[in-house]
């Protein structure tokens, strides 16, 4: 049988943005009981009251669930260096025999410069290469019979230290992401390793990015 706390769970727990403010307390419970109560009531079939909606999100809000909202952030108070690269291209080849052979002799060019940023991801049909612009003529020329869907130039990255917890911790990346998404950055690729993760976005967008992730450690 259906109760308006089970409902109300319900309802919350399916827009992950409104349970994440519910959880840090930043919204008004009130206010959000009259948005929601035609759906709660649509749900139950019945008339509620929306004091019972308050009492149902205020125990919501509490539980044990909601509480690992408070666990990430302990997390994200210890994010690590940020690091920021500007003036890159993102290039996106189908997958072929031949490509981990170009990348290797990419790579060995790379090697004799240090200062060159380079990270590389290979999805089922396709790999992705984001690299310094300086080194846009070399990658046409080794990647030339290549397939290229995508090259997108003008980009930054923004590399993020994650506290070894990050791995025990869930939520820790869609916390982040959502905030990005709030402030409407698009991310053009993401790349993890097990501390850290880089995320590529257009250099008109890279200062307010980097604000958003600086932020994350005084919430």
């Amino acid at each position: 049988m259906k109760t308006i706390s089970s409902v109300v769970e319900e309802y919350i727990k399916a827009k992950p943005f409104l349970q994440s403010a519910l959880a840090q307390g930043i919204i008004n419970l009130t206010s959000l009981s009259r948005e929601i109560r035609p759906e709660i009531e649509n749900q139950l079939g019945k008339d509620v009251r929306n004091g019972a909606i308050v009492m149902a999100l205020k125990r919501l809000s509490a539980d044990l669930e909601f509480r690992a909202t408070h666990r990430i952030l302990k997390v994200l108070k210890n994010i690590g260096e940020i690091t920021v690269r500007s003036s890159l291209i993102d290039y996106t080849f189908l997958v072929s025999d031949s490509i981990l052979n170009k990348q290797a002799k990419l790579m060995q060019e790379i090697n004799n410069n240090q200062d060159v940023f380079y990270t590389s991801s290979r999805g089922v049909n396709e790999t992705n290469i984001v690299v310094s612009n300086s080194m846009d003529t070399l990658v046409e020329a080794i990647f030339k019979e290549e397939k290229t869907t995508q090259k997108v130039e003008n980009l930054s990255s923004i590399s993020v230290k994650l506290p070894e917890e990050n791995v025990v911790i869930p939520g820790i990346y869609y916390f982040i992401f959502q905030r990005l998404a709030w402030e409407g950055i698009v991310l053009h690729e993401v790349i993890s390793t097990t501390n850290e993760f880089t995320i590529i976005v257009g250099e008109d967008q890279v200062d307010k990015a980097f604000k958003v992730i600086k932020d994350l450690k005084m919430l």
